[in-house]
């Protein structure tokens, strides 16, 4: 099924209209990063959150939280619940914020037609920004994305696996680009997490090209991709939940492993504990931990 470019943009309305309880008062201010500038260009700042437990230790792990298209990183920053497990296993988590598109809209430049923002330079500057600052370990950085954050996700492990070791995409996709593009792509962890009702980036890879989101095919043909990647030896298909099926692509080069958790009757929505039988934050982290 395909969907035109108003009602995608209207459903990841809303989208971030279910994340916005407490948008009102941000856990905490945005915090300026200087991008660095092409030549010839003036610097400009971009904005992000970043959240250090007490628990946290040197050369800690460091995880980047990107929200969906209209997204505001304060809103993720409380509902996502990352925090929680960021005290829990003392890990650092940063949330950027996006952009504004053409139509003066945050998102994330996945190497979509909608602006010319490069955020792979931005994402990939910041994070190595944060490890020399606070001390955290360039060998365990890793990125999870809501929709246009999981699209981005992709993107940063397809070009920067030497910043972003590990990434999970959260009822996102790659991108037609980055998809056209994937013979330059080494083999990662990866993380994919559908809900099989979801109409604005459907499993079968029907999404419209328009604006450059679609041309990926349909996620099975994506994992398995990626798992042939890593050359994973061992699938293991578990049910979570009575509304989750998890397939564990395992046994890969160094240890890479890909989960791909199928959610059924769930739309384009963030999984929880009521429509999908599981607590997202916990289950992201336990995919990170390992590596």
């Amino acid at each position: 099924m395909r969907f035109g470019w108003h009602t995608f943009a209207a459903c990841f309305l809303l989208l971030v209209s279910s994340l916005s309880v407490g948008a009102m008062e941000p856990v905490v201010e945005f915090q300026s990063f200087t991008f660095p500038p092409k030549d010839g260009e003036p610097q400009f700042e971009r904005k992000y959150l970043l959240y250090l437990p007490k628990t946290l230790k040197t050369n800690a792990p460091l995880l980047f939280v990107l929200h969906g298209y209209r997204g505001d990183a304060r809103d993720y920053m409380g509902e996502m619940g990352m925090n929680v497990q960021a005290d829990k296993h003392g890990f650092a988590v940063c949330y950027p914020q996006g952009s504004d598109d053409a139509e003066g809209v945050p998102h994330w430049n996945a190497r979509l037609r909608i602006s010319q923002t490069d955020d792979v330079a931005f994402l990939a500057r910041l994070a190595l920004a944060l490890q020399n600052k606070h001390g955290l370990n360039p060998n365990k950085t890793f990125v999870c994305g809501v929709s246009n954050g999981g699209f981005m996700s992709y993107t940063l492990v397809a070009e920067k696996p030497s910043v972003f070791k590990a990434a999970a995409s959260v009822i996102g996709t790659m991108s037609g680009t980055t998809w056209e593009n994937r013979e330059t792509c080494k083999a990662v962890p990866i993380l994919q997490m559908t809900g099989m009702y979801d109409e604005v980036v459907p499993h079968d890879g029907s999404m419209s090209t328009q604006g450059g989101w679609g041309g990926a095919p349909d996620q099975e043909e994506i994992i398995k991709f990626w798992s042939g990647l890593a050359e994973a030896k061992e699938k293991e298909v578990v049910e979570l939940s009575s509304k989750t099926t998890v397939c564990y692509y395992r046994g890969g080069n160094n240890g890479i492993e890909v989960w791909f958790y199928k959610i059924r009757e769930m739309g384009h929505t963030i999984p929880n504990k009521g429509n999908a039988g599981f607590d997202v934050s916990h289950e992201l982290w336990r995919f990170f931990r390992r590596f």
